[in-house]
């Protein structure tokens, strides 16, 4: 089972310590795709609201200010209920 850790109240000192605000920023509308993990994703929510469906598991909201970590060789479903911004890191 693919387990997404949700960190909704992430402090600043963690948010330094991973770098963050260094990591790439993806934006995307409001929509709904597949998507597979061949890496780890560890990212930051600047804006937006999403539910990511793993094909084997419940569905997990994430969203504005959460601290997100998305497990390698996850099949899912990304269904981005509010445009979104985030700060991403792969690996």
């Amino acid at each position: 089972m693919s387990i997404i850790i949700v960190d909704s109240a992430p402090d600043q000192t963690k948010l330094d310590s991973l770098g963050v605000f260094n990591w790439p920023i993806w934006t995307k509308e409001v929509s709904e795709f597949p998507w597979f993990y061949g890496e780890q994703e560890t990212c930051y929510f600047l804006e937006g609201a999403v539910e990511v469906k793993p094909s084997d598991g419940e569905p997990v909201r994430m969203g504005k200010g959460d601290l997100v970590i998305l497990p390698k060789s996850m099949s899912c479903t990304w269904r981005i209920v509010e445009d979104v911004r985030k700060h991403y890191h792969f690996g």
